[in-house]
């Protein structure tokens, strides 16, 4: 029997709680985005400089409900014309996953409708496909964000085979931690980021881990520290970052983020060599960078590739993106009871 024609009548919710936005979307089976909510917690994890695990578990418990009802408002939805139920189930924080996949396994349940489980690295990449409006696979796919930086040639929409990830910081965890050092706020890759725009990016000759390496990985521990030696001496020193000189502080912001995005496009620029691939997808929060978008532009233009970089909505954590749940729908993976959550990153082939 040929499956159903795709239709704008089916639609899914689907709920993002991997880390610390609590999400959630309603999509139709044409991937036009219905409505799409986040209830951010930035200003919870402020003063601690970076998420805390537990804290965010519980404001997701607080938010979960509200947010789904919001975005079935904002959809003209109601609970009873939803086919299937979505919701990212690995990876990120266990107590955070598993407040999202309580509530869709009671929707499910409750609704009698098919429970969809997401992964959150193919939901970044899939934003790409959903903004291209056409397939793009086979492609290179690259997640750069908090807690992850990893490189992947994507087969198809489910069929990711990992090439390269860090082996200690994430890009976007190294910004968290550079704009500490430099006295400037949380989250560190948007302040990285303007404190940059009256900078030099060769004021300072950060290092670049594994720039011509063949290997397709990534390391930022070493500029982190190259960082802490120019602002506190080697050894490093107590020092006050409110005291350093404005001007200085835009130089070494701009150069450290000079120092990331090179990195992150060479290695871009690798793997599509070495796969034969023609298009890279990027998908994460650090791909909010303008300097990033810039660099990767000119990669597009120098390498004659496709470049796919969603809007910046979609860039930072969402429900949106996991549209890609559709993709496992049609395919008839669709989960029981017993799906669980799983905290690591995926390891596909």
């Amino acid at each position: 029997m040929p499956p159903a024609p795709i239709s704008a009548s089916r639609k899914l919710l689907a709920i993002e709680s991997s880390c610390d936005e609590t999400a959630a979307a309603v999509i139709d089976e044409r991937l036009c985005v219905l409505s799409s909510v986040v209830a951010s917690q930035t200003a919870l994890h402020v003063r601690f400089g970076g998420v805390v695990p537990e804290v965010a578990s519980r404001a997701h418990v607080e938010r979960i409900l509200p947010v789904i009802d919001e975005a079935l408002r904002q959809a003209v939805v109601r609970l009873e014309d939803l086919s299937a139920v979505a919701v990212v189930t690995q990876p990120g924080l266990v107590g955070s996953l598993l407040v999202g996949l309580t509530a869709a396994k009671t929707l499910a349940l409750v609704l009698d409708v098919p429970l969809v489980a997401v992964n959150h690295i193919e939901a970044h990449l899939f934003a790409c496909r959903m903004h291209a409006g056409r397939d793009l696979f086979p492609a290179i796919g690259l997640v750069v964000s908090g807690g992850h930086t990893s490189l992947y040639d994507c087969h198809d929409p489910l069929d990711f085979e990992l090439l390269g990830t860090t082996i200690d910081d994430a890009a976007g965890e190294a910004f968290d931690k550079a704009a500490a050092m430099l006295g400037l706020g949380y989250p560190g890759g948007p302040s990285i980021e303007v404190a940059a725009r009256g900078g030099n990016p060769a004021a300072y000759r950060f290092p670049r881990s594994f720039l011509r390496d063949a290997r397709l990985e990534f390391s930022f521990s070493g500029l982190k520290t190259s960082l802490l030696y120019e602002v506190a001496g080697i050894p490093p020193a107590a020092y006050e970052p409110q005291s350093l000189p404005t001007s200085r502080v835009a130089d070494l912001a701009a150069s450290f983020q000079e120092a990331v995005v090179d990195v992150l496009v060479a290695k871009c620029r690798q793997a599509l060599a070495a796969r034969r691939r023609q298009v890279l997808c990027v998908g994460g929060g650090v791909a909010a960078n303008t300097r990033f978008r810039q660099k990767l532009q000119e990669l597009a233009d120098n390498a004659k590739v496709e470049v796919v970089v969603p809007p910046l909505e979609w860039c930072t954590d969402n429900a949106a993106m996991s549209a890609v749940a559709w993709e496992s729908f049609h395919r008839g993976r669709v989960a029981d009871d017993a799906l669980d959550v799983t905290a690591g990153l995926i390891r596909r082939r």
